[in-house]
């Protein structure tokens, strides 16, 4: 990095709290904001019980990709009433009768497979599924996701995000709180 102001970290402030998010070359030239609720309540919490508020009536199910998510996804289950399932990035020992989707995440740089466990197929099958997210960036985990849905019969309804990341065209059917940009730099 080049530019001294992309060493700083980015300034949000979401649903009125205000967080430093450290700035991240995840390739070559391409710097994000990297937002990490994980042990992060008060920002869950506020996070969640905004958009709870935004979540279309005919929801029935939230359904999220482990890891970082799952705080939000369970505080807006919460906030929202709506019961939520979690897809896994393993396919557990425990899983029976699972059904994998293969997405590329940008934090991970490299394929990976989200699992629904058999026993949450009836869970989302034939249901209106909202997609949480904590970040939606290129969007390989939501195509994921409703690759999933679809071979179980599950219906994606709306998908919410805190942010999204990119373009202000990008991502506009997202219920988010903002966008964050994407940082380019040539040496």
């Amino acid at each position: 990095m080049t530019n001294p102001d992309l060493l700083t970290p980015y300034s949000v402030t979401l649903a009125g709290v205000e967080r430093q998010l450290p700035r991240i070359e995840i390739a070559p030239g391409v710097i994000i904001a990297i937002l990490n609720i994980l042990g992060d309540t008060e920002l869950s919490e506020a996070v969640a019980k905004e958009l709870a508020a935004r979540i279309p009536k005919e929801a029935e199910v939230l359904i999220t990709p482990e890891a970082k998510s799952i705080p939000f996804c369970y505080a807006l289950s919460v906030h929202s009433g709506i019961p939520y399932v979690v897809l896994r990035k393993t396919c557990k020992p425990y899983m029976t009768g699972a059904v994998g989707a293969e997405v590329i995440s940008i934090t991970t740089g490299k394929p990976q497979t989200l699992w629904l466990d058999g026993r949450d197929i009836e869970r989302v099958a034939g249901k209106q599924c909202i997609f949480v997210d904590d970040v939606i960036s290129t969007g390989s985990t939501l195509r994921g996701t409703e690759e999933l849905l679809n071979k179980v019969g599950g219906i994606l309804a709306a998908s919410v995000a805190i942010l999204v990341e990119g373009d202000e065209d990008a991502w506009p059917d997202v219920i988010t709180l903002g966008r964050l940009p994407v940082w380019f730099v040539k040496d």
